[in-house]
């Protein structure tokens, strides 16, 4: 699963750190076989006669006289997959989007098309056209089975008129490089939009529709995961307009979201779908996978080869740098006094952090966590420390993330790596790239956020 496993394992100077590097690395591969979409849905859906079980929720499928599944998301192929095999003839057909590059899903019965991620694209309009066309000729004898996962928003995307789709993108980037809260992103995102926000939901005439989540959001807010699109909203036009105006951009972003916004916040504009809307009546929702089942699932694995592992959270957020840096100090603690955990043992969080962009460089905010952590454990022997995006993407680069250990530094500098220089414009990848200490997965066909592993021996 990690492509460059064995290099990754081998970069350790001695055989202590090899050790701790080998822990690291088949932790994260334990971790994303937990979480693969096929493994999820298999666990929490069944179907047995005329009965549908999702969890402990059954649907007499006698009521329908179709079924249907739709949704976007970088897990939402593999999760059609598994319901196509747990279905099987019930299943009359569908229509999930895809990333572009991702690899194609095996479906008979619901179809794919690909769409640009993490800047939307044409595709990403047609897509969302072609699954609103969908939803809008259901009927109340229909059961639609909505698949809905991380890089949704992206994927889907129908601009409120008369917004282009490459100013939609703009206002996304400036906000993703200014540091912005996928939250904060999707607030936003979801006032430019007619399909999102509770709007899929709104237009789809099925007489019941059945959520099925994979989250990639802290904290699981179903109004901000893929943007919501069949979750009452929360946020409002207001908010969109103070998510800008925190960051500075309100006068950057192109004029004609501004405008929508603005117009929204008026009243001229009808504000998205909330709690009390109808719609949301026939929508139940569940949660088949999260970053807290990833470090449960990383727990497990440590314990079982005899290390005391402990989950930090599951939930951090704010500066990658300022993580790793805090994951250092913490593993510094634990060599000098074994508190608060004892030697073997073995440290897990989880989340997603943002990095604000200052650089022109290459990176991820993986990368910059490691990166960052390298620093403050430098010199420190038996340890090893990753952080990798579950999707297998980190930023704009090829790679998941990175690892590094107490020996990162004294290697960099030997080659005549400049880590301040590199730290300061947000060069991560060519940081780690030269010591061939970037994490290699590829597409995962999942995402739920972030997940760092420490292992101390």
């Amino acid at each position: 699963m990690i492509s460059n496993k064995a290099e990754l394992i081998d970069n350790g100077s001695d055989q202590v750190t090899r050790r701790a590097r080998r822990l690291v690395i088949e932790t994260l591969e334990f971790t994303l076989a937990s979480v693969d979409p096929h493994v999820l849905v298999s666990q929490k859906v069944k179907s047995r006669g005329q009965k549908l079980r999702v969890e402990n929720q059954v649907i007499p499928l006698a009521g329908y006289d179709r079924i249907f599944v739709a949704g976007a998301g970088k897990a939402s192929g593999a999760m059609a997959e598994a319901l196509e095999a747990i279905l099987g003839s019930k299943l009359n057909g569908g229509l999930v989007v895809v990333p572009t590059g991702q690899q194609s899903p095996q479906l008979e019965r619901v179809r794919f098309v690909t769409a640009s991620h993490p800047t939307p694209d044409t595709n990403s309009v047609n897509a969302a056209k072609a699954l609103t066309d969908l939803v809008e000729n259901l009927s109340s004898r229909d059961l639609l089975i909505c698949v809905v996962s991380g890089g949704g928003s992206a994927l889907l995307s129908l601009p409120v008129e008369p917004l282009a789709i490459d100013d939609k993108g703009s206002v996304a980037r400036l906000l993703m490089n200014a540091g912005a809260t996928i939250v904060e992103l999707n607030t936003v995102r979801k006032h430019l939009s007619m399909i999102k926000g509770g709007w899929l939901a709104k237009r789809s005439h099925a007489g019941r529709i059945l959520g099925l989540i994979i989250s990639d959001v802290v904290g699981d807010r179903l109004d901000s995961i893929a943007s919501g699109p069949i979750s009452p909203d929360t946020t409002t036009f207001s908010d969109a307009i103070a998510v800008l105006r925190r960051h500075n951009l309100f006068d950057t972003i192109p004029s004609s979201a501004a405008r929508i916004l603005t117009e929204g916040a008026n009243g001229s504009i009808p504000e998205t779908p909330k709690s009390g809307d109808a719609c949301f009546r026939k929508v139940s929702y569940h949660f088949l996978g999260n970053n807290r089942v990833a470090c449960t699932s990383a727990r497990k694995y440590l314990r079982l080869k005899g290390i005391e592992a402990e989950i930090l959270t599951s939930s951090v957020t704010g500066e990658a740098r300022y993580l790793g840096s805090f994951i250092g100090a913490l593993a510094r603690e634990i060599a000098k006094f074994d508190e608060p955990l004892r030697r073997p043992c073995a440290l897990i969080l989880g989340g997603e952090t943002t990095v604000t962009v200052a650089g022109s460089g290459l990176g991820g905010r993986n990368q910059e966590c490691t990166m960052a952590c390298a620093k403050e454990i430098q010199a420190l022997n038996g340890i090893a420390m990753a952080s990798i995006g579950s999707d297998g993407i980190d930023g704009p680069t090829d790679a998941a993330g990175a690892i590094a250990d107490g020996k990162t530094i004294s290697r960099s500098e030997k080659l005549a790596l400049k880590f301040d220089e590199l730290l300061a414009q947000n060069d991560s990848y060519r940081f780690f790239m030269p010591l061939k200490d970037l994490v290699m997965t590829g597409r995962t066909n999942t995402n739920v956020n972030d997940i760092q592993v420490v292992v101390l021996l």
